[in-house]
């Protein structure tokens, strides 16, 4: 299967930068082009396309490591790579929303002892903001203060638009940046018409559900992933192996 996905990236001998087909082999068996100067092993390309191709389907590194006989500490270290990588093209995004937007923070980490919700320990706190018919912001926090959502809010969306919350005070003075519509989840108003989060809280059901599988992921790499879920979400229509190609492998080579 993975044979046609790399197919196009080695016929013709065309370079993965400049797409000039001069390519030569070195004597380490590496190829160069002769137009961009760029050189690169093939061998190891081939590798990280395999790799690749398993982290765009959303296998487990360790599920990835056993089927290409591969060690998993190497594929977990891709994947991580990759991951990083991701991250640095969404937070690159300039484009602010607009329009109707959903506000909501969510506490990701296993299950413990003690309080839940707003204020739980040894929980990282997500922040999102999903344009509707849109694209999805999320951002990792150090905590849901009104100085720190109000500033995410104001870096990310564009003054005017229209804001669903619910009702935590922190969201107080959205007021003076748009309209500001709360959905009063202590009343059971969870949905009255346009009134309502549930394309967010949508979203943190699709990343958690995801995160599942990874049977525990550390608290310093949680920015990663959740870029991660933001990214394939954001290109959830779009089949996103060559986009994926062009913001890792063309980096790591």
């Amino acid at each position: 299967m993975i044979k046609g996905v790399a197919r196009k990236y080695f016929e013709g001998k065309k370079c993965l930068f400049c797409g000039d087909y001069g390519l030569y082999k070195l004597k380490d068996n590496r190829v160069k082009c002769k137009n961009c100067k760029k050189y690169y092993s093939i061998r190891k390309l081939k590798s990280d396309l395999q790799i690749l191709y398993y982290f765009y389907l959303e296998l487990s590194a360790r599920k990835t490591a056993k089927e290409l006989g591969i060690n998993y500490k190497t594929v977990q270290s891709k994947f991580m790579s990759f991951r990083k990588l991701i991250a640095d093209y969404c937070n690159k995004e300039t484009k602010k929303l607009d329009g109707e937007l959903e506000l909501d923070e969510t506490y990701l980490g296993g299950r413990r002892k003690g309080k839940r919700g707003r204020g739980a320990n040894n929980k990282a706190i997500a922040f999102g903001i999903l344009e509707r018919r849109g694209k999805v912001h999320t951002v990792i926090v150090p905590n849901a203060s009104a100085d720190t959502l109000m500033n995410e809010i104001k870096n990310k969306t564009n003054k005017g638009s229209v804001f669903y919350t619910e009702g935590w005070k922190s969201y107080a003075s959205l007021e003076q940046y748009g309209k500001h519509n709360i959905i009063k989840h202590h009343e059971d108003e969870f949905a009255n018409g346009r009134n309502h989060i549930n394309g967010i809280e949508g979203f943190w059901s699709y990343a958690k559900e995801r995160f599942h599988k990874y049977h525990g992921i550390n608290k310093t790499n949680y920015p990663f992933y959740l870029k991660e879920m933001e990214f394939r979400f954001n290109h959830r229509n779009e089949s996103i192996f060559n986009l994926l190609f062009d913001i890792t492998i063309r980096r790591l080579v």
